[in-house]
């Protein structure tokens, strides 16, 4: 798990708005964990904005709260175009639709509320990042995946065991977008795999 040693008590506001919002999709969970992803990500990258991914990251998500959870799993995990699926589509609209009031309701200029909802909106389907923020976003969103929590999350997600999902994972850390990332993401699935004795079962 990673370590922040920021003070993050200014998006505490934030969190406690989109609270209502974190229940779909583990999200509770997730969100956390990619929030601190991203916070370490921002100590290795100094030309990223630091408001601008750690607003996107906690609320890159709320929109899959507007999405049935069955359709959920069923379209946006699984098939061999899920990223592309439409409900991977709506839960970006849906993310930048809910994330300006609360934005809007916690103090944020219009400036970081535009920056913030670009990221939202394509950070699952649009296929390369437009800028460093951007990155370190997509980062910090799979990055949980290698955890022993997200391993276990996701089992259920991809209806599979962890074995066999830290396997898909092997070929995931080539996506992450920074050298930051896919270091981290090597070490931490290693650690994994150790931690759930995946040499054994």
């Amino acid at each position: 798990m990673p370590q922040t040693h920021f003070d993050t008590a200014r998006y505490d506001a934030v969190w406690r708005a989109a609270e209502p919002y974190m229940r779909a999709r583990k999200n509770d969970v997730h969100v956390p964990l990619s929030f601190a992803w991203a916070q370490r990500l921002l100590g290795e990258y100094a030309g990223a904005d630091r408001d601008v991914v750690s607003l996107a990251i906690l609320l890159h998500d709320i929109g899959w709260y507007s999405i049935d959870m069955d359709d959920i799993i069923e379209k946006g995990f699984s098939g061999p175009n899920m990223l592309q699926s439409d409900v991977r589509y709506l839960h970006e609209s849906e993310g930048v639709r809910l994330a300006q009031p609360v934005l809007k309701g916690t103090g944020w200029s219009d400036d970081i509320i535009a920056q913030v909802c670009e990221i939202i909106d394509g950070h699952d389907t649009r296929p390369d990042p437009r800028h460093l923020n951007d990155r370190l976003v997509r980062d910090a969103d799979k990055l949980w995946r290698f955890e022993v929590t997200g391993i276990a999350v996701a089992c259920d997600w991809f209806k599979t065991t962890p074995h066999l999902y830290a396997d898909r994972l092997e070929s995931q850390k080539t996506q992450l977008e920074t050298d930051a990332g896919c270091r981290w993401a090597t070490e931490t699935l290693a650690a994994s795999r150790g931690a759930l004795m995946l040499h054994v079962i």
